[in-house]
């Protein structure tokens, strides 16, 4: 039978979480302030404390330290219903086993407390970092695995690869986890992949020694020797070129580049961050990622979730666009509650840039007064695939405009096969160009990911006139 003590000001926390304990086998102690309970620990000695933030006199993250000069390093599962990013960084900080935001079900922390009764090495302290990063926002539970996914991040070395949708803040993501890391001191060196030419991206990265080729005048050093001390973020990560994919593992696993045109290694010690919203998994296995720097990339993945599924998160997030769109001495227009309704039916294909963008054109419209429905722009990206759809999911947006299209060919008394006919010469060609660009120009490995013989897609390429592009 192991001993928990329970501390929460809120009597019907205290009294679920004494059942739970009771009912899984434990003795539960409770106590109202972070003060009692440590007068409490001496007599209880707990094997584990349930803690919660906010509380009356000394707050929870505060009491930590304490319980740590007290009785060890007892495992602390800390419980909040005003989580953020910060205190859970914090709280990871501290050594705390466990971080979960009200409200939770009583599933969720019956697991926690079994992990953290099983014999574990507790873990190490680390640097704290005050700061803020702005943008990263949040209330829903989505958010909330987000934030605790970042100060675990933050709490070690390891890579991290960050997954998402363009515009949901994979870039915050990256400024938070090395921030609040212990290479937060040193330099953060971002670097967009996608904008690298193939035939200079192995010189920006590694850099060159002078007379390496036509026009390098003088040495450079290279972004990985830049990021020395701290953290090299690669953006658009699944677009580096193959060849140098080979010296970008090597540099990660024995930490030394060599310049372009040089024989001499150069020592760099960084940790890299990355970042996609293409399927990483998906190219390694068409040929055009290499697995073996996929999985050095990949030891902690953090996915980032579409603004669509944290509808909680939009007048929050709004209001912090809104406020950062005016002067700091002037006071933030407010957001009617029609206005909120309008932007959480929307399915936000741009995501979070997206909504700040939107926030902008409507301070721009409202001219200092409140925000209402009139003032917001139409879905932007919605209106790429057609106005009456500004509202549908993309996959129901593309569902509905051929089905129009099909009623259309229908009126005209097209039989099945003639429909199927022109249907496929309507999208296959669209498909194939997607394909070839996402593989530049492979054939091979365009066609393993489509399913076809690399005869077939050749001859279909020609057919609609792609290869020639």
């Amino acid at each position: 039978m192991s001993k928990l003590l329970v501390v929460d000001d809120e009597e019907s926390i205290c009294w679920g979480l004494s059942k739970l304990g009771e009912s899984i086998g434990h003795e539960v102690a409770v106590a109202s302030s972070a003060e009692d309970a440590l007068e409490a620990v001496e007599s209880v000695r707990p094997d584990l404390i349930v803690l919660d933030v906010r509380l009356p006199g000394m707050d929870g993250l505060s009491a930590i330290e304490q319980f740590r000069q007290r009785i060890g390093q007892v495992p602390i599962i800390v419980i909040t219903a005003y989580g953020d990013l910060e205190t859970a960084v914090e709280a990871v900080r501290n050594g705390a086993f466990e971080y979960i935001v009200k409200p939770f079900d009583l599933d969720t922390l019956q697991l926690a407390l079994t992990r953290a009764l099983t014999p574990s090495k507790a873990p190490d302290k680390s640097q704290a970092y005050t700061g803020a990063v702005g943008g990263l926002i949040g209330r829903s539970p989505a958010m909330q695995e987000v934030f605790k996914q970042i100060a675990l991040a933050a709490s070690a070395d390891a890579s991290v690869l960050l997954c998402g949708e363009s515009g949901t803040g994979k870039e915050l993501a990256a400024r938070a986890i090395h921030q609040y890391s212990s290479r937060g001191e040193g330099p953060f060196v971002a670097v967009n992949v996608a904008s690298l030419s193939s035939s200079l991206a192995e010189s920006e990265l590694f850099g060159h020694v002078r007379g390496a080729f036509t026009g390098a005048e003088t040495d450079r050093v290279g972004l990985l020797v830049q990021a020395s001390g701290g953290t090299l973020f690669l953006d658009e990560v699944a677009d580096i070129p193959l060849p140098v994919q080979v010296k970008l593992l090597r540099a990660l696993d024995h930490g030394e580049v060599v310049p372009v045109g040089s024989g001499q290694p150069v020592t760099t010690d960084f940790r890299v961050i990355s970042a996609t919203h293409q399927d990483l998994p998906g190219t390694v296995k068409a040929g055009v990622f290499r697995h073996d720097l996929f999985f050095r990339l990949a030891a902690f993945r953090i996915d980032l979730p579409p603004l669509r599924e944290r509808g909680d998160d939009i007048r929050e997030l709004a209001q912090y666009f809104l406020s950062s769109t005016i002067r700091h001495d002037a006071v933030p227009p407010t957001l009617s509650d029609e206005a909120v309704q309008r932007l959480q039916e929307r399915t936000w294909y741009g995501n979070v840039r997206e909504l700040r963008n939107a926030m902008e054109h409507a301070v721009i419209v409202a001219r200092g007064g409140a925000i209402e429905v009139e003032h917001l722009p139409q879905s932007a990206a919605a209106s790429l695939i057609d106005a009456t759809s500004v509202d549908l999911p993309l996959d129901e947006a593309i569902a509905e405009l051929i089905e129009r299209w099909s009623e259309a060919k229908l009126a005209d008394a097209l039989e099945t096969d003639e429909l199927h006919e022109q249907l496929l010469q309507l999208v296959e060609p669209t498909l194939l160009k997607a394909a070839i660009a996402k593989h530049r120009g492979q054939c091979a490995s365009a066609a393993r990911q489509l399913g076809l013989h690399r005869t077939t897609l050749r001859k279909k390429l020609d057919e609609y006139g792609i290869a020639d592009d």
